[in-house]
C-alpha cells in the first residue's frame, strides 16, 4: 500500500534536527530522528491485558526524538514539553532498578526505562545519546498511549546508538517491560503493537493471547473518512490512578472463578483461557462487579470480530456502531468512565457525519476518538467543541479552544529517519 502519512512534515524534522544539532554541536545531517506516532484502539478496550483480540491504528500525530550518538556513555536529554535537562550515564546501571517513587517521578524515567528493558535482557549498552524529545502539542496525557510512544522511541534511539537491531515484535516486549517492570502498570501489549506494527490506513489486529497480528486492509469500497480526537481536559498519569490496576486484577479474579468452576484451574487466570461455553454456563458464579466485567471482555473481543470483517468489507456504518457500542460497554460494564468523558462521548454520537466514537485509553482521563465522514468533519468538530464547552465550562476553558478537537488522518509505524 502507498504510504502517505501526513506527518511528521519536512519542516517539523528540520526544526527538531536543529534544535539537537545546537545541543550536541554536531551537524544537522549526522542528526538522527525517530518518529514514533499516536495510536488509537477503535475496538478492543481493555481486553488486551487478558489475552483478548485487538485493534488499533496509529494516527498522524506523535512523538519526535531527534539525537546523536554520545562520543561517551552520557545520556542527555531536553523536552519540548518539559522544563531543564535529563543527564545520566548508560554505566548507571538501571538493572536491577531502585523503587521508583511518585514523588521522585520526572520524564527522564521513560528514558532509563529504555535502558532498564535492554540491560535486564542481557544486552551490553555503552553509547549515550545527546537529544530532544518533542511531542504533538496538546497531546499530552490524551489518553493516545504517548507514554508507549516515548517508551519506543528511546529504545529505537539507544539501540540504533549501540548498533542494535530487533525486530518489531522484539521491541513491544521491550516496551511492555517498560510499562509492567519498571513502571509497575499491568497493561497489555495493545499500544507497543499498534505503534510498531501499523501501516498507514491498514487496521492492525493483534490477538494478544497468542502475540499474532495481521494487517486488515481496507475495502476499496470504504467511504473517506478523519479521526476525531476530542480532550476532556483531565490530565490525570495513568500510572497515577489505582483504577486501572483494580480492573485488571478483577478481571483476573472473574477468570479464576470461572476457570475453577469449569474444572479448568490449571491455567493462568485470564479471561481469554475461559471458553465461550463455559462463560455462558458458569457465569452466575460471578458477583455483580466481576460479571460486569467479563461480560465486557466476551462481549468486545466479539465485536473485534465483527469490525475487522465490516472494515474489510467497506462497511465503515457498521464499524462505527460497534464502536460505540463498544464505548457504552466501557461505561457500563467495565466502568471507568467518568462525567467529562461521558458526556464528551454522548456529545460526539450527536455530531454531524459521526460514525461511531468512544473513550480512549483507559478512560479515566484524556479523550474520545471518533471516525467521521470526511465531508463532515469540520462540521463535526466545530459542534463538539461548542457543546463541550457548555457541558464542562471549567475543563474547557484549560485547553486552547482550537485543540478541544482535533482533526486527524491515519498514520505510519515509529520508525527512524
Amino acid at each position: 500500500m502507498e504510504r502517505r502519512a501526513s506527518w511528521p512534515s519536512e519542516d517539523e524534522v528540520n526544526k527538531m534536527r536543529e534544535i539537537a544539532s545546537s545541543m550536541s554541536g554536531r551537524r544537522c545531517e549526522e542528526v538522527r530522528v525517530v518518529v514514533s506516532p499516536y495510536r488509537i484502539c477503535p475496538l478492543g478496550a481493555h481486553i488486551d491485558h487478558q489475552g483478548g483480540i485487538v485493534s488499533a491504528m496509529t494516527i498522524n500525530k506523535g512523538i519526535l526524538l531527534a539525537f546523536v550518538p554520545s562520543p561517551d556513555s552520557q545520556v542527555t536529554l531536553g523536552s519540548a514539553q518539559f522544563s531543564g535537562t535529563i543527564s545520566f550515564s548508560v554505566d548507571q546501571l538501571q538493572f536491577p532498578k531502585p523503587i521508583i517513587k511518585k514523588e521522585d517521578s520526572n520524564w527522564g524515567h521513560f528514558a532509563r526505562g529504555a535502558l532498564y528493558a535492554l540491560q535486564s535482557r542481557g544486552h551490553t549498552i555503552t553509547q549515550g545519546i545527546t537529544g530532544f524529545i518533542s511531542g504533538s502539542e496538546g497531546f499530552d496525557s490524551s489518553g493516545l498511549s504517548s507514554s508507549a510512544a516515548v517508551g519506543i522511541a528511546y529504545l529505537l534511539a539507544l539501540e540504533n546508538a549501540n548498533n542494535l537491531t530487533f525486530p518489531p515484535t522484539v521491541n513491544i516486549e521491550y516496551d511492555r517491560i517498560i510499562e509492567n517492570e519498571y513502571f509497575g502498570l499491568r497493561n497489555g501489549i495493545l499500544d507497543q503493537s499498534a505503534i510498531l506494527l501499523s501501516s498507514h490506513g491498514c487496521l492492525t489486529c493483534m490477538n494478544c493471547k497468542t502475540k499474532q497480528h495481521k494487517l486488515i486492509l481496507p475495502s476499496k469500497s470504504l467511504k473517506p473518512y478523519k479521526i476525531l480526537v476530542a480532550f476532556s481536559g483531565l490530565r490525570d498519569a495513568l500510572t497515577n490512578n489505582p483504577g486501572y490496576n483494580r480492573r485488571v486484577a478483577e478481571c483476573q479474579e472473574a477468570a479464576r472463578i470461572l476457570l475453577k468452576a469449569s474444572g479448568n484451574d490449571n491455567v493462568e487466570p485470564v479471561l481469554c483461557n475461559v471458553e465461550q461455553e463455559a462463560y455462558q454456563m458458569y457465569k452466575c458464579k460471578l458477583d455483580p462487579i466481576l460479571a460486569k466485567r467479563a461480560e465486557h471482555f466476551f462481549s468486545e473481543n466479539m465485536r473485534v470480530i465483527k469490525g475487522l470483517e465490516a472494515w474489510a468489507t467497506g462497511n465503515i456504518e457498521e464499524f462505527g456502531r460497534l464502536i460505540s457500542a463498544s464505548g457504552l460497554s466501557s461505561i457500563q460494564n467495565y466502568e471507568c468512565g467518568c462525567e467529562p468523558l461521558i458526556q464528551l462521548y454522548e456529545i460526539l454520537l450527536r455530531a454531524p457525519g459521526i460514525f461511531g466514537a468512544r473513550f480512549s485509553g483507559a478512560g479515566f482521563r484524556g479523550c474520545c476518538v471518533a471516525f467521521v465522514d470526511s465531508s463532515f468533519a469540520g462540521e463535526a468538530a466545530a459542534f463538539v467543541r461548542e457543546e463541550y464547552l457548555k457541558a464542562q465550562p471549567e475543563l474547557a476553558s484549560q485547553i486552547n479552544p482550537e485543540s478541544i478537537v482535533t482533526i486527524c488522518e491515519a498514520g505510519d509505524s515509529a520508525r527512524l529517519i
